[in-house]
């Protein structure tokens, strides 16, 4: 008899709407794994094990809820939460029904949100206490934690999804303004899940502790993941460093998902002083994340390897790295480090099998290895576009390729590099290679010390110029000991641009509501004249160092610094 692994890959109807009905109906074991979440849900305690058919009870109760108010078939609801389980339960809730949850971060501003909602054009928004009173004109349904009143006797049946049926919309993280609205289908957002149901599990995958933001795809996926693996998964409604070190000592997982943030939040941690053996895995998605962070967490945990003497668990935990989106549906690239990984410099691996990638140059035509360009991406995971915005989801594709907003190149073991974001980059193919994200990687792998840095590029006069913003622990000497390194580091076409070093505290920096930079909020301040706030100390003795900074709008560009050519994350 096939496993239960298998049976799922082979069913022409599952999808991301209907995993746990499936998974029941496949026969799985009401008393096995269900979800935990870090909050009470109903009767049952924060922590409590859910097991499968105790958490089926509680969606079958929101899902009465729900159909006793009329949401059902193609309704969007907008759910602005805070809480793992308020997410969650009710995205669960919703597509049992048929409708089409819209997942909102909790630490987005209101105005953006009620911007958001409206642009949706929703039925109704579940919202908790915290933000009820922040939204003035939406169609309020009711707090999620009220859907656990409903009766599970009076649940309807599962919805009958069709593979195309939109199923969830999940947002970019909104760099730039007003986040995109992402569309995902029944069939896309299981697409990856599905062929990964074929492949051998994972180590690390049996016990997860789920770091990422809660809204995102990602987190979706991963409680697709772990109901058809049968996996046990803890769900975080905090991502910052000190909670999820307290549940990695507290719940012991084997693996770790998470943001490039939540992994620099911990790199700053004392690792040495916290019970980690554990963790076997440490899953990154969104942006990759940088070698000196990898570095720090592959060198706690534990891992089982295979050789002449068997199966033996040896020190050092792996690290899995890779490049997604929300608009690619699941991460698109991959690549494993150890303690004696030596392939850095922002490597994001090769594509998964079910995926295929290329760099492109500004017409779509195909660049060979070697040459930056644009990252095109083809899965059938990729969202099928945004909610309401048919200009950006066709703006958003070039010669049958989905551009994910990357520059990379590839080298001829066709391992991709990522290089920048499009619209932080000043990058020409017959121009100036200005980028941000590199030089960033760059001055943390030379400078242990440096904690965080983020660069930017700004206009200045009609000529670019490059300001650096470091992280640094108390106690660090001058900022100007270092200004020499971090001209050799970013090498020499960025350094004949470097403007200013400053030296920032973590709080000084704008990010957006899943911790990524929003540079395009530092590079309007600092072309406005400003500064960040609340600088420690700012170095200005490398402006002008060269005599050629770099002029504005030279070369041939893929894209200028204020540019927007590819989908958000």
């Amino acid at each position: 008899m096939k496993s239960l692994r298998a049976r799922l890959a082979a069913d022409p109807a599952i999808g991301a709407g209907n995993v746990l009905a499936t998974v029941i109906a496949h026969g799985a074991d009401l008393t096995g794994p269900g979800l935990t979440f870090d909050t009470a849900v109903d009767e049952f305690p924060a922590e409590h094990p859910l097991t499968l058919g105790e958490l089926d009870d509680r969606v079958q109760a929101r899902s009465a809820w729900l159909r006793d108010r009329g949401i059902g078939r193609r309704d969007v609801v907008a759910i602005w939460a805070t809480e793992a389980a308020d997410i969650v339960l009710s995205f669960l809730a919703l597509t049992r029904v048929g409708a089409i949850p819209a997942l909102l971060n909790g630490k987005m501003a209101p105005a953006i949100a009620e911007e958001y909602i409206r642009r949706l054009r929703v039925t109704g928004v579940l919202v908790d206490a915290a933000h009820q009173d922040l939204l003035r004109e939406a169609p309020i349904l009711g707090d999620p934690k009220e859907l656990g009143t409903g009766d599970p006797a009076k649940a309807p049946a599962q919805y009958r999804h069709h593979q195309d049926d939109p199923v969830v919309i999940t947002h970019t993280s909104g760099t730039t303004g007003v986040p995109k609205a992402v569309l995902h289908t029944h069939q896309t957002l299981y697409a990856a899940l599905k062929h990964l149901l074929t492949m051998p599990q994972s180590q690390g995958t049996d016990r997860i502790l789920n770091a990422l933001p809660i809204p995102h795809t990602a987190t979706i996926l991963m409680v697709n993941q772990v109901l058809g693996n049968r996996a046990e998964m803890l769900l975080l409604s905090s991502q910052d460093a000190p909670t999820v070190l307290r549940h990695i000592e507290s719940w012991k997982p084997h693996g770790v998902y998470g943001f490039a943030v939540t992994w620099a939040g911990l790199a700053r941690e004392d690792l040495s002083a916290h019970d980690l053996d554990s963790v076997r895995m440490w899953f990154n998605t969104g942006d990759c994340a940088h070698e000196p962070h990898i570095r720090k967490l592959v060198a706690v945990g534990t891992r089982e390897t295979v050789g002449r003497e068997g199966r033996t668990t040896v020190c050092g935990s792996h690290f899995i790295d890779g490049l997604g989106s929300s608009e690619m549906g699941h991460n698109g690239f991959h690549i494993t480090h150890t303690i004696d990984s030596d392939q850095y410099g922002r490597c994001i691996g090769k594509p998964y099998q079910f995926a295929s990638a290329a760099v492109l140059d500004a017409s779509g035509e195909e660049l060979p290895p070697g040459k930056p360009g644009l990252l095109g991406f083809r899965s059938p995971s990729v969202s099928p576009g945004y909610w309401n915005d048919s200009v950006n989801t066709y703006k958003f594709r070039l010669n049958g390729w989905f551009l994910t907003g990357d520059l990379v190149y590839r080298d001829n073991t066709g391992h991709y590099y990522h290089l920048d974001r499009v619209p932080d980059a000043v990058a020409g193919f017959d121009g100036p290679q200005l980028y941000t994200s590199l030089s960033e990687e760059r001055i943390l792998a030379a400078l242990p010390e440096v904690q965080d840095c983020t660069v930017i590029i700004v206009q200045e006069d009609g000529q670019f110029r490059t300001d650096v913003l470091l992280e640094l622990p108390a106690g660090a000497g001058p900022i100007e000991e270092r200004d020499e390194r971090i001209l050799a580091a970013v090498g020499a076409e960025v350094a004949a641009t470097l403007r200013r070093i400053t030296v920032v505290g973590e709080d000084a920096v704008p990010v957006t509501v899943t911790g990524k930079v929003r540079k395009v909020a530092l590079r309007a301040e600092r072309e406005s004249g400003g500064t960040p706030a609340a600088p420690a100390a700012r170095s200005e003795v490398l402006r002008g160092a060269s005599p050629s900074a770099v002029e504005a709008g030279g070369g041939v560009p893929v894209v200028a610094v204020a540019g927007d050519a590819g989908g958000g994350r």
